[in-house]
């Protein structure tokens, strides 16, 4: 059981059809998107209780959640397949591997951006990195409700399912990299962005077709990693249209 914490979350939580168990909201809260939510749980038959601020405060973890928060099921990750099956539909279809990507808050971004650019599935390492909690469903805007999101053991072994699917790897590194706008992205292509110190390990670089990279112009020689995910995606998208 985990809690996603925030209205729209909670509203894109429910359009998805999440498992949602209860929703709680702090009592006299109006608006537009609280009555979206209230009409959505009752087509769903799913339970909406008012709380008193003191009460809700105690439920919510004291966390900031807009004054509403809804009871869910474990996050349901999809299979390698189903995001395979899925992508086939496409001429160019486009995935996002991470490679042990360890904070919440920058898997949230990355989710919200990948939804938002069109991706058509997450796959993220088991070990080492950050997995789908209320933190992260609340970062991404709810947009990890839209998005089929895969964990595996190994993702070398996924970079070659891949290639055999047909697609190219693109790897996000700075250094030995040509520029990120070089690659000809009109093709299927996964583009795998690495932890947020090191980077994409050695032995997944090897494995990848491409090696981009982001030229950077400041003193500073790095992105924040949603923001370089954000970068090569809407590349991706520039291209194609």
């Amino acid at each position: 059981m985990q809690k996603i914490f925030g209205r729209k979350p909670v509203l894109e939580a429910l359009k998805a059809k999440s498992n949602i168990n209860q929703i709680y909201i702090q009592y006299g809260l109006h608006g537009s998107i609280i009555d979206q939510i209230k009409k959505l749980a009752q087509k769903s038959n799913i339970k909406v209780s008012q709380v008193s601020p003191n009460k809700f405060k105690d439920f919510s973890e004291h966390k900031n959640t807009q004054g509403i928060f809804a009871l869910t099921d474990s996050f349901a990750y999809s299979e390698i397949d189903d995001i395979l099956i899925e992508a086939e539909k496409l001429k160019y279809p486009l995935i996002l591997l991470l490679d042990s990507i360890q904070d919440p808050h920058n898997l949230g971004a990355i989710i919200r951006t990948a939804e938002c650019a069109g991706v058509n599935g997450i796959i993220t390492t088991i070990k080492n990195s950050a997995s789908v909690n209320n933190t992260v469903e609340k970062t991404s805007a709810g947009a990890a409700n839209h998005i089929k999101i895969a964990r595996v053991n190994n993702l070398v072994n996924t970079i070659e399912i891949l290639k055999q699917s047909g697609y190219w790897i693109v790897g996000s590194k700075l250094g030995n990299s040509q520029n990120y706008t070089s690659i000809d992205y009109k093709q299927p292509i996964a583009i795998v962005i690495g932890n947020e110190e090191k980077g994409i390990r050695p032995l997944v670089a090897k494995h990848c077709d491409f090696l981009a990279e982001i030229p950077m112009k400041g003193k500073i020689q790095s992105l924040n990693v949603s923001v370089a995910a954000g970068i090569l995606l809407f590349e991706v998208l520039r291209q194609r249209d």
